[in-house]
This record gives structure tokens, sequence and C-alpha cells, in this order.
């Protein structure tokens, strides 16, 4: 993957996700992540993950942020994170605000995160000093475990 990613959601139930378009095909066959958001809401749907090659599929925040206090949205997250570890499609929960959600998101094997707990929106020219102060995946230190 160039580290280019496109999100997709978001669709209308009449038309669907773009997933069989030629463009779309394209942009991954030239290295471009496709990233499925929102997942367990709305129009994502299972079927989805059948029709197309996701490359990550991101936890939407409403189950995240109760994931401590809701069995049900405990359950609903951790059967996403099994579903794309039996896919070899990577996680990423959203809207991590505290660390006992990442530590609980950790041990359930998602992939990443993403969140406040992390930082808040920045302006385009803190984002370098930002993303230098965190690990990279290179380095073999583990991401989110550096949160």
């Amino acid at each position: 993957m160039s580290g280019t990613e496109l999100v997709i959601g978001g669709w209308q139930p009449q038309s669907g996700p773009p997933l069989q378009s030629p463009a779309l095909n394209e942009l991954r066959r030239l290295g471009v992540g496709i990233s499925l958001d929102d997942f367990g809401t709305g129009y994502s749907s299972l079927g989805y993950l059948r029709s197309f090659r996701f490359d990550r599929i991101k936890i939407d925040r409403s189950f995240v942020g109760d994931l401590l206090q809701r069995a049900e949205s405990e359950a609903i997250v951790r059967a996403v994170i099994g579903i794309g570890s039996a896919l070899g499609i990577s996680t990423v929960a959203e809207g991590v605000e505290t660390r006992g959600q990442l530590q609980r998101l950790r041990s359930h094997g998602c992939s990443e995160a993403q969140g406040y707990l992390f930082s808040k929106a920045r302006p385009a020219d803190e984002i370098t000093a930002m993303l230098a102060a965190f690990p990279s995946p290179q380095s073999g230190r583990d991401t989110l475990a550096s949160a």
C-alpha cells in the first residue's frame, strides 16, 4: 500500500457502495488502500466484505465509546475484529478516547486505533512534528502500545 487511503462510506441504500467501479479497482492496483468506514452502522454491510477486498475495516465510534460500559458494544467490537482477522483485513477503532478503551481493543486484537487519546484535530502545519513524536510501524515498536 502506498500510504494513500480511500475511505468508503456514507452511500445510499439504493445505489450501494461503488465496489464494482473499474476506477476503484485501478486505484487498488496502484497501491491505494481502501477502507470501509463506520462498519456496523448505517448501510455498511457484511455482504460488502464479500464483494470487495478491503484493506481496513473502521469500527464505528458508537461501539468504541461505550465499549467498557456495555457488553453488547464489546461483543460487536470483538466480532468485527474477529471477522477482520479471519479475512486478513486490518481493523481500526474510531473514537478512542481513553487508555482503558485502547487496552481493551488491544486485548481483542484490534490492529489500529484513532481518536482523541492520540490527538484532537490539528492544523496541517502541526502534523509533521506531531507524527515525529510517535514511533513508526517500521521501528518495530507497537504503535498501539505507545499511546
